[in-house]
């Protein structure tokens, strides 16, 4: 459920941990956290015995447990494999990593020519501009590719995203004020990595996530200052 044009990530990423019957319950926790979008990875870490190897029968289930929650799924797509696993699946959005914005600009211009709604991170764009600004189906994400991100390193967030081509945040940072400061500035994407257990040491990305109650916390504030932005105040 969209709420007044912001819309809410919960980014699972890898915080499955390899294990696909508990991104059944991600999925769900997404859900009740008031999520809008529930989003993996594909094509990181995915070669035998890695953390992340998705097939395509784990493509399937994520889309069926995705559907029978009524929560929207969406992949980052990190490599030509990746593609071709779900460019024939029933997907509305498409997101693309800071990674490949860099190491494969030829994949980014592959993907944004399905001319789906595509989100682009830019946690390790240093030029002038914006890449790829020939495509109308694309929508920026301000992004530092620091894992965690600290305040100190945020100083260049933008002060009015309204005014500074991007159209949304993605979070690497501990906790969700800086997803609230984002939104108060007039971001209308946040996307948040989300855990079911921030101790979790199997991979770094568990201690810079929402948990669900933390999740759910961010959406009902974050859209209750974005309602009350529209109204102007």
């Amino acid at each position: 459920m969209k709420r007044n044009n912001i819309t809410f990530v919960a980014e699972v990423g890898m915080n499955h941990n390899g294990n696909f019957d508990l991104a059944y319950e991600l999925i769900k926790q997404a859900k009740l956290s008031n999520a809008d979008i529930v989003k993996f990875q594909l094509g990181w870490r995915d070669k035998p015995g890695e953390l992340n190897v998705i097939n395509n029968n784990i493509v399937d289930n994520l889309i069926e447990w995705s559907k029978y929650f009524d929560i929207e799924l969406m992949f980052s797509i990190i490599s030509e494999d990746a593609l071709n696993l779900i460019k024939d699946k029933d997907l509305k959005k498409f997101k693309i990593a800071s990674r490949t914005v860099i190491d494969k600009p030829e994949l980014v211009k592959k993907i944004l020519n399905f001319n789906k709604e595509t989100f682009l991170s830019l946690g390790m764009w240093d030029k002038k501009g914006f890449p790829f600004s020939e495509y109308k189906n694309l929508r920026y994400l301000w992004c530092l590719s620091k894992y965690p991100t600290h305040p100190s390193d945020l100083i260049n967030l933008p002060k009015d995203f309204n005014n500074s081509g991007y159209y949304g945040y993605s979070d690497h940072s501990i906790g969700i004020e800086t997803c609230i400061l984002a939104i108060s500035r007039g971001a209308k994407m946040i996307e948040k990595h989300f855990t079911l257990n921030k101790s979790d040491q199997t991979i770094r990305d568990h201690t810079l996530s929402a948990t669900p109650t933390e999740f759910k916390n961010m959406v009902d504030i974050g859209s209750d200052i974005f309602k009350k932005l529209q109204i102007g105040i």
